[in-house]
């Protein structure tokens, strides 16, 4: 009996051999298999069909129908753990599209006990993602179709996917060198450009990108620098970290003692958040010079004034509350002629950072 990894191996020899073909004879399921893979709305269904096609591959006495151990039946398995331990490493070294993150801990997923039959109701949006996903565990369960194909098959829509992406993108650089000797874009240029980014959906991690691009783009002249930036969906108490954005002196290479700590908010700063902040680092035991919040609502004055109350309280620790996109125009003009050097360490990280926190239409408005 094979293993998962050599499993999932063996998918990804056969869906590279054959990427110009599909791997299912029949055009039902194979369109079924194209529409769960590369759908753009939810990513959680491809996941939950990757990890069910794995346990039945891995262990074949089960029923691919019934990813819950709570089901109580010979045949369940856990479904959340063949994703968690396998198809996360897998799609993270082969830079898939999919969610970085378990399918299982999503609203129509969690907390069920049920085997998933062509008839159960998800309530998982769009419903025509999920049940594409039970039909297809149903074609796998009655022999329709068999695992090892359609898990290939996945693995080959996936491998598309990603190709295309990535070619638009490589398009989109190239024709941004082409005019790299032309005028480079003014600060307002560069703000407004930023300001459209932010206005599209599922964009809250740009607020942290744009502070860590400041930093990197004037690191020689503040001599500060960024330290390594947490995953988007990471929690600070699981990393360690005081906020989304850690900044620390560039002759502090080996302790990393952070001296300023950004906290990103798409909503209004309240007292709550300073004093949530403000009981992290007492727990802690860490001291900043400066917490400072990021903001894309309007700043209460009132909250602005409790921020700067605690100055003295916490003996020099400043809090304050800033306009994220008021922070980015005044860095952008205090630091005029490192304008485009900024935007090259932007357009650098939003680039790096997985689809899940930042999706391809945002990477692609950056030339658009």
């Amino acid at each position: 009996m094979a293993e998962p990894v050599e499993i999932l191996n063996a998918a990804l020899r056969r869906a590279n051999a054959n990427l110009e073909q599909s791997l299912v004879a029949d055009q039902q399921v194979g369109g079924c298999a194209d529409y769960v893979a590369r759908n753009l709305k939810n990513r959680a269904g491809v996941r939950l069909l990757m990890a069910c096609l794995l346990a039945k591959l891995h262990r074949p006495d089960i029923d691919i129908r019934k990813p819950y151990t709570e089901i109580g039946d010979a045949d369940a398995f856990s479904g959340r753990t063949y994703d968690e331990r396998y198809i996360t490493t897998f799609i993270n070294e082969h830079d898939l599209p999919c969610n970085s993150t378990t399918a299982f801990l999503t609203p129509a997923l969690r907390n069920r006990n049920t085997t998933l039959t062509k008839d159960v109701n998800l309530v998982g949006k769009p419903p025509q993602l999920y049940q594409a996903v039970l039909n297809l565990l149903d074609d796998v369960h009655c022999d329709r179709v068999t695992a090892d194909t359609l898990i290939a098959e996945i693995v080959r829509l996936l491998l598309i996917d990603r190709n295309e992406r990535q070619q638009r993108i490589e398009t989109l650089v190239a024709t941004l060198n082409t005019t790299k000797d032309a005028v480079p874009l003014s600060s307002e240029d560069i703000v407004n450009l930023i300001e459209k980014h932010m206005s599209l959906k599922g964009t809250s991690r740009l607020s942290v990108l744009v502070v860590a691009a400041a930093y990197q783009s004037a690191e020689e002249f503040l001599g500060e620098r960024v330290l390594t930036l947490q995953a988007h969906n990471a929690a600070d108490i699981q990393t360690g970290a005081l906020g989304d954005v850690e900044i620390t002196l560039v002759a502090d290479i080996a302790d990393d003692e952070v001296i300023t700590s950004y906290e990103m908010k798409n909503k209004r700063v309240t007292r709550e958040d300073i004093d949530r902040a403000l009981q992290k680092l007492l727990v802690s035991g860490r001291r900043v010079n400066n917490y400072i919040f990021i903001t894309t609502e309007p700043v209460d004055k009132e909250v602005q004034d409790y921020a700067r109350s605690l100055y003295h309280e916490t003996g020099g620790i400043e809090f304050v509350i800033l306009d994220g996109i008021g922070f980015i125009r005044h860095f952008l003009h205090l630091f005029h002629r490192l304008r485009t050097r900024f935007l090259e360490a932007y357009q650098a990280l939003i680039l790096s950072e997985p689809q899940s926190a930042v999706s391809q239409p945002v990477k692609e408005a950056f030339w658009q």
